[in-house]
């Protein structure tokens, strides 16, 4: 184990290059971080700590949400004690970066004091070299995004997907190119698949090279096989962490779609991105998902005490592989509605989990034995 990290973490190489003095934040610092409670956690096996709940920018920051909205969301959560914020250069193509940018320099914070993440897949200009993974766009893509921003760096850089048009090695090399410049601390991967998060790690290790320490995936109550099963050799062999998206289905887990769409709701308002859902939810596995979130919402009222919403986040917090969990927000009063969900992590006792189990039985299957006889549970496995 010592052998996987001295490869992952040491950078032997000191060439950097130093972005323009007009990228630079202000050094005025308006407002000093407190974490007001919030639990913190590694970041995969790194020596990152992140804050158990962040801010995401995907639909919201940038897009339906811009000007002074974006500032109160990003102070509300700040205040409240989070201090990482998620993007993307696809997010409403860079709009999202642009807002986010400059809202943390309009208050103020202390670079410091902030977890920065980006992601590179969809360049805005939509080229054939603004997309993918090449190291041309990984480079050039990293320039401008810090450029959106106003930064010098961000603190993880992530592939927002896995490109199979790009040899592996190219892309660990990029990555690690982006690394040895300064312009951010580590890189990561999102929906990859376990072998492509297994391969990066081989070529990483081969050549001497940092590979991805998080991986930022879907995961919530109704969308378990890919970070439960498929990821599970990855927690143990590379201590992976994730960075969670989408931990409450896009807002069905809130129990708001429950009895139709609501106006204003994130469903009404991307129609055509979220078009395959809309119409599940009037079919057969869209009405079992339904039942089974009323049947939750009746579970979180009556035995937690909380809402539905805040059973779901704290059900994502609560497992150990996750790193952070990303949450979404139009509104300030949502961030601090969300956070009531840390409350709820404690009340999670095995019998409770156990009805959670009953309501939801989508339970991924282990791994067969064919046969063989189980370990003791209280043995290292």
């Amino acid at each position: 184990m010592a052998a996987v990290l001295a490869r992952t973490f040491i950078n032997p190489r000191p060439f950097r290059v130093v972005l323009p003095a007009a990228r630079k934040m202000s050094t005025e610092v308006k407002t000093i971080y407190e974490p007001k409670g919030m639990p913190f956690r590694r970041l995969g096996g790194s020596g990152l700590r992140v804050p158990l709940f962040s801010l995401g920018g995907w639909l919201t920051l940038g897009g339906t949400v811009v000007g002074d909205p974006v500032k109160e969301i990003i102070k509300t959560a700040f205040e409240n004690g989070i201090n990482m914020f998620d993007t993307a250069e696809g997010y409403a193509k860079g709009q999202s970066e642009i807002e986010m940018g400059r809202v943390i320099k309009e208050l103020g914070l202390r670079r410091t004091d902030l977890i920065i993440t980006t992601k590179l897949f969809w360049g805005p200009n939509g080229s054939p070299n603004d997309t993918g993974l090449s190291r041309k766009h990984i480079i050039e893509g990293t320039k401008a995004s810090l450029e959106r921003l106003q930064l010098d760096y961000v603190d993880v850089i992530f592939a927002h997907r896995p490109d199979a048009t790009v040899p592996m090695e190219e892309v660990v090399r990029a990555f690690n190119w982006v690394i040895d410049q300064g312009w951010a601390f580590y890189w990561a991967t999102s929906e990859w698949s376990a072998y492509e998060i297994e391969e990066a790690h081989h070529v990483a290790t081969k050549l001497g090279l940092i590979g991805p320490i998080a991986e930022q995936c879907q995961h919530h109550m109704l969308h378990r096989e890919r970070p439960e099963k498929e990821y599970g050799p990855l927690y143990k062999k590379y201590n992976l962490g994730t960075t969670v998206w989408s931990p409450l289905a896009s807002g069905l887990l809130t129990g708001k779609y429950n009895n139709g769409i609501p106006e204003g709701s994130r469903l009404a308002a991307h129609k055509d991105f979220f078009k395959d859902t809309l119409q599940s939810l009037n079919e057969g596995e869209g009405k079992n998902k339904l039942d089974k979130v009323r049947a939750l919402s009746e579970l979180a009222e009556k035995k937690l005490d909380c809402s539905v919403t805040h059973l779901a986040l704290a059900w994502v917090a609560h497992n150990p592989n996750t790193s952070t969990v990303i949450l979404g927000a139009s509104k300030p009063e949502q961030v601090v509605d969300n956070l009531k969900a840390i409350e709820v992590i404690p009340k999670l006792t095995p019998e409770i989990l156990d009805e959670i189990e009953a309501i939801l039985d989508n339970k991924p299957s282990p791994v067969p034995t064919w046969g063989r006889p189980s370990l003791d549970k209280f043995g290292k496995l």
